[in-house]
């Protein structure tokens, strides 16, 4: 597949009034899978909805406890907390097919099965950790879909996203709102993006890049972090032009004196080589 038409239709898919966020996080995929079809992977949730039996004419909460089952005990889907950084873990058609990932990946799963059975469940995006809810009356029930399902309470969410950043958290009714389908393709990609990082793989990390500031153009770091991606691919004319960009737009960012330097260093290179 041709990175610039990959690129393209993911455009397409995001901009559109309503994301199948299916669809989204398959087109996410092809950046770990270039040649990736989504037609067997939509078809795999359309079938595990139809095995699920579940029914909410008995009741919501019954249907959710059922498709939680289904899923986590029948189908043994699971979080990968052995290799939780392997990039196929951020890949929905890797997670329906290893019934492995990571807490986003197989809330979407959860999200995409469940709405096709007639249950609306809710992305909750914790600090750190991704969770599901459905609104039950006037109750929500929160849902670990790394941890098989499991029923969280506040006191259970707040430990979690504790210790998933390293620091104690206090968490308000804002962090139980829903997390919109936008918001969620970007914490996917930001989650892809740190895993391509770690692992050094730039050209994968540019292509993510390159996907959110399709979807979240207004944040400054992704136009700064291009053009480091690209200084690391030794597009050095590229990468000072990104840095230029992001300098002269954000100029009292924490991090401009420092990426002033960056720049400056650069520019000497380039100017050694002429």
């Amino acid at each position: 597949m041709n990175p610039d038409r990959a690129l393209d239709e993911f455009t397409q898919l995001v901009k559109s009034p309503e994301i199948d966020l299916g669809v989204a996080a398959l087109a996410i995929a092809r950046i770990e899978h270039p040649d990736l079809a989504p037609g067997p992977a939509v078809a795999e949730l359309d079938e595990l909805a139809a095995r699920s039996s579940v029914s909410t004419t008995g009741g919501g909460r019954r249907a959710l406890d059922r498709l939680c089952a289904f899923l986590f005990e029948g189908e043994k889907f699971r979080g990968n907390a052995d290799d939780y950084y392997d990039p196929r873990n951020s890949c929905l058609n890797d997670v329906l097919d290893r019934r492995l990932g990571i807490p986003i990946t197989l809330a979407v799963v959860v999200m995409e099965v469940g709405r096709r059975v007639g249950l609306d469940i809710l992305g909750i995006g914790l600090p750190g950790h991704f969770c599901v809810g459905a609104k039950l009356g006037s109750e929500l029930v929160l849902l670990d879909p790394f941890a098989r399902g499991r029923t969280l309470d506040r006191a259970e969410a707040e430990a979690i996203a504790s210790r998933a950043v390293g620091r104690s958290v206090k968490l308000t009714d804002a962090h139980f709102a829903a997390t919109s389908r936008t918001q969620i393709v970007v914490r996917m990609l930001r989650n892809l993006e740190g895993i391509y990082a770690r692992r050094e793989d730039w050209t994968k990390t540019l292509a993510v890049i390159d996907r959110l500031l399709v979807v979240d153009a207004d944040a400054p770091t992704h136009r700064r972090d291009r053009g480091t991606v690209l200084v690391k691919l030794g597009e050095l004319h590229r990468g000072a032009s990104e840095w230029e960009r992001y300098l002269t737009r954000y100029p009292q960012a924490r991090d401009a004196a420092a990426f002033r330097e960056e720049l400056r260093r650069v520019r000497q290179t380039l100017a050694e080589k002429n």
